[in-house]
C-alpha cells in the first residue's frame, strides 16, 4: 500500500538526523557545555524552547516572501498581535501555535494526538481564545512561515518527471507508462518532493548568527596539523587552488550530498523504500554541520520499490539548482554583515555506502572489477564453494 508523503516526513521529523552525533567532540574541537544535546529530554541545553521569546526574529526572516503578496504578511502579522484570548499578555495565537507544533515536532506526535492536544487546550482556555482546534487548522496558519517545495510527478518506472518541457505530458515519453492510475482519476502512481535550496540559502544568511557561523572555515579554522574537518583535506586545497575566484569569497559555500535508503514503517514486510537526499554545509565547524538544523533535506524519492541506477532522473532538479548557483550565483543578503553578495555554491563531496554509490556514480561495485578506484586494473578473484 502506497503511504502518503507527509507520513514519511513526520516520520524522519521524528526521528531527526541530528541523533547520530549526539556528542561530537573527538574531532580536535573543544566542548561547548551550551550546544551538547540533552537525550534524555531532546532539547539542547542553552536553546530556548520558547519559540514565542524570538517571534520578532522569525517574523523579519519570513517578510522578503511577501513582496508579490503583502496581504499574507498582514495577516500573519495579525495572528503574531492578537492576543490568545482576551486580557492574555503572554502568549499571541501565533506563538502558542509555534510553541505547541514545536512540541509535535520535537516528539514525534501524530495528527490524531495533536488534534486532542489542541481540543483539551482549547476547552480549558476561556471561552473567546483564537486557538485552532484541529492540526488542518494550525498548519493553514503556520504554513506561510514555512520554506516552499515542489511536488513533481515522476513515471512510475523511473523513466522520467513530469517537469519543464515534459510537465504537460499524461504518458511517459519512454515508457509510455501512464502518468496517473487509472482507478483513482488523476492522482499519480509516484511523486518527487523536491525543497529548494536557494530560499533556504537565503534565509540561513538572513540571520546574522548564521551568517558569521557560516564562515568558519575561512575565519576560525586552525592549521595546528590535525585532521579535524574537511577544510583540512588536501582535497579541500586542490579545489581551493584550482578555483580561486571561487575561494575568494569565504561566503561561498562547500556542499556534500548524502543518501541512503530505508523502509520508514519499520515493517520488514514492506516493499516500500524511502530515498532522502540531504545536503551537509561544510562551511560550520564539525560541532555545526552535522547537526539537524543545518542538514538540508533537499529531496525525497518515495515509492514501491528504490531508484537503483535511476536515481539521476530525481536528482535533475537539484543538480539544476547546483548548477545555477555554480555557473551564475545568486543575490543573497547578509544579515551579519549587512550587505548583499553574489552567492556561488559546489558540491564537495558525496557521502554514501558502497551499494548507494554505486548507484549515484554509475560505477560498477559488484562482479570481478568492483573498486571504483582500481575499476578494470585490478580484478577480483571468485572464490568457489566446495
Amino acid at each position: 500500500m502506497h503511504k502518503r508523503p507527509e507520513e514519511i516526513l513526520n516520520h524522519l521529523d521524528r526521528w531527526g538526523f541530528d541523533k547520530t552525533y549526539t556528542c561530537w567532540v573527538w574531532h580536535g574541537e573543544c566542548q561547548d557545555e551550551a550546544s551538547v544535546c540533552n537525550s534524555a529530554t531532546n532539547v539542547c541545553e542553552g536553546r530556548s524552547t520558547n519559540e514565542g521569546d524570538r517571534l520578532e526574529e522569525m517574523l523579519h526572516l519570513v517578510e522578503e516572501k511577501f513582496d508579490e503578496d503583502p496581504s499574507k504578511f498582514e495577516s500573519l502579522l495579525n495572528d503574531s498581535e492578537k492576543p490568545l484570548y482576551k486580557g492574555c499578555t503572554e502568549y499571541t495565537k501565533l506563538s502558542s501555535l509555534i510553541r505547541l507544533y514545536n512540541v509535535k515536532a520535537g516528539n514525534g506526535l501524530t495528527y490524531v494526538s495533536f488534534d486532542m492536544i489542541l481540543e483539551v487546550f482549547k476547552d480549558m482556555l476561556p471561552d473567546d481564545n483564537v486557538l485552532p482546534c484541529r492540526t488542518y487548522e494550525a498548519k493553514k496558519s503556520l504554513s506561510v512561515m514555512g520554506l516552499p517545495y515542489e511536488k513533481i510527478h515522476a513515471c512510475p518506472n523511473d523513466c522520467m518527471l513530469y517537469r519543464d518541457e515534459n510537465e504537460s505530458l499524461h504518458c511517459c515519453s519512454v515508457c509510455n507508462a501512464s502518468r496517473y492510475k487509472k482507478e483513482e482519476g488523476r492522482v499519480p502512481p509516484k511523486v518527487l518532493w523536491y525543497f529548494p535550496l536557494i530560499p533556504k540559502f537565503k534565509r540561513l544568511f538572513s540571520n546574522a548568527g548564521d551568517g558569521e557561523k557560516l564562515t568558519w572555515h575561512f575565519d576560525g579554522l586552525e592549521d595546528d596539523g590535525i585532521l579535524k574537518h574537511p577544510a583540512d583535506s588536501p582535497q579541500w586545497e586542490f579545489i581551493e587552488g584550482k578555483f580561486p575566484k571561487f575561494a575568494k569569497e569565504k561566503r561561498n559555500l562547500r556542499l556534500a550530498l548524502s543518501t541512503d535508503g530505508f523502509n520508514p514503517f519499520v515493517s520488514l514486510s514492506s516493499t516500500y523504500s524511502t530515498w532522502p537526499i540531504v545536503l551537509i554545509t561544510y562551511n560550520l565547524s564539525p560541532t555545526l554541520c552535522m547537526k539537524r538544523r543545518y542538514m538540508m533535506l533537499s529531496l525525497l524519492i518515495s515509492g514501491p520499490r528504490q531508484p537503483g541506477n535511476d536515481i539521476d532522473v530525481y536528482l535533475a532538479p537539484l543538480i539544476d539548482d547546483l548548477k545555477m548557483l555554480w555557473e551564475t550565483s545568486v543575490e543573497v543578503f547578509d544579515a551579519h554583515r549587512n550587505e548583499k553578495f553574489n552567492l556561488k555554491a559546489m558540491l564537495f563531496c558525496t557521502i554514501q555506502d558502497f551499494p548507494a554509490y554505486g548507484n549515484l556514480s554509475g560505477c560498477t561495485v559488484y562482479g570481478e572489477a568492483a573498486c571504483p578506484i582500481c575499476m578494470e586494473q585490478f580484478k577480483g578473484q571468485w572464490l568457489y564453494g566446495s
